[in-house]
C-alpha cells in the first residue's frame, strides 16, 4: 500500500521508528479502549505510515522482550496488550497529553548524586552544578538516594532556563507548527483514513518533544518561547481530527473482543480535558 501524499507530507524527513510509533499506537487508541489490540490492525496502521509488516513484527517482538507489550492467542489470531509494567507510564504521558498542565508550586533542588545525564534528561531536571539539579515543582517522586529542598519562585526567573539546553526543544515546537498549522486549516476536507493517520503522527511528534520539556514556567521561558503555541495547535488539531479519526478506528480496528469502539468514557475525558484552556 502506498501512502498518501497527506501523510507522507506530514513525515517529509522524519525517520519513524516502529517501536516508537506502536507506543504512540497503543496510547492513543489501545489504552483507552481496552488494552488488547489485533496484530492484523496493528500492522495495517503501520503500514499506511510507511512502516513494512516485517519492522513491526521485528519491532513488536523487541517490545515483548523490553516487557513493554504482552502477546496473547485467540484462535490462529495474535493480540497483544500493555505489560502491567508499562501500563502507568503509559497513563502518565496521557495527563501529559490530554489534560491542563499542572502549575508548578515553586521548586525542587535536589542533591542526586547517583543520578546520570541520561536520567536527568529523562525527568526533565536541570544541572545546577556537580550532583545538584532543579526542576519545578509539581509534586513528583525524587529519584533513588536524593535529598530535596524546596524554594519559592525568585522576584526574577529569568535566569533559572539557563540550567536546561531548551534550543532543541524550542526548535522542535518550531518544526511541529510548520507542518502540522497548514493541515489544520484543511482537516475538515480529510478522509476518515487520513484523519486517523494524521492524528498517530501528530501525537507521536508532540508526544516526542513534550517529554523533553522541563515545562517551565512562562515568566522563565524565553520571550519567542513556542511550546504554548505548539500546545494550543496540537489540542485544536486533535479535536478537529477526532470525529472522523474515530469512526476509522470503528472500521479498521480490532481488540480481542472483536472492532474497537469509536468512543468510550476515557476517550470522552481525554478530548474534554483538550478542551480546557490553559
Amino acid at each position: 500500500m502506498t501512502i498518501d501524499n497527506v501523510i507522507k507530507n506530514l513525515l517529509k524527513d522524519q525517520e519513524l521508528r516502529a517501536a516508537a510509533f506502536i507506543v504512540t499506537v497503543y496510547g492513543d487508541i489501545v489504552l483507552p479502549r481496552g488494552g488488547v489490540f489485533w496484530t492484523g490492525s496493528l500492522i495495517e496502521i503501520c503500514n499506511r505510515a510507511g512502516l513494512s509488516e516485517s519492522v513491526v513484527r521485528t519491532a513488536v517482538s523487541r517490545l515483548v522482550t523490553a516487557n513493554r507489550l504482552k502477546g496473547e492467542r485467540n484462535g490462529r489470531r495474535s493480540y497483544y496488550s500493555l505489560d502491567v509494567s508499562s501500563r502507568a507510564e503509559f497513563e502518565q504521558a496521557a495527563k501529559l497529553l490530554y489534560q491542563p498542565d499542572q502549575e508548578p508550586k515553586g521548586w525542587q533542588i535536589i542533591y542526586a548524586p547517583d543520578l546520570t545525564d541520561a536520567d536527568a534528561a529523562r525527568l526533565r531536571m536541570g544541572r545546577m552544578g556537580s550532583a545538584i539539579f532543579i526542576r519545578p515543582d509539581r509534586g513528583q517522586t525524587l529519584p533513588e538516594n536524593a535529598q530535596i529542598l524546596r524554594a519559592q519562585d525568585p522576584d526574577d526567573m529569568g535566569w533559572l532556563a539557563q540550567f536546561w539546553d531548551l534550543s532543541q526543544i524550542h526548535q522542535r515546537y518550531c518544526d511541529l507548527i510548520a507542518r502540522f498549522e497548514p493541515l489544520y486549516q484543511r482537516a475538515d476536507a480529510l478522509s476518515p483514513e487520513n484523519a486517523l493517520m494524521a492524528r498517530l503522527i501528530l501525537v507521536h511528534m508532540y508526544r516526542g518533544v513534550l517529554l523533553r520539556d522541563p515545562r517551565l514556567p512562562l515568566n522563565a521561558l524565553p520571550q519567542d518561547w513556542q511550546g504554548h503555541t505548539a500546545r494550543n495547535l496540537f489540542r485544536n488539531l486533535y479535536l478537529a481530527l477526532s470525529p472522523k479519526a474515530e469512526n476509522c478506528i470503528a472500521a479498521l480496528c480490532e481488540g480481542i473482543d472483536g472492532a474497537l469502539p469509536a468512543s468510550t468514557d476515557e476517550t470522552r475525558l481525554r478530548q474534554q480535558g483538550l478542551l480546557i484552556a490553559e
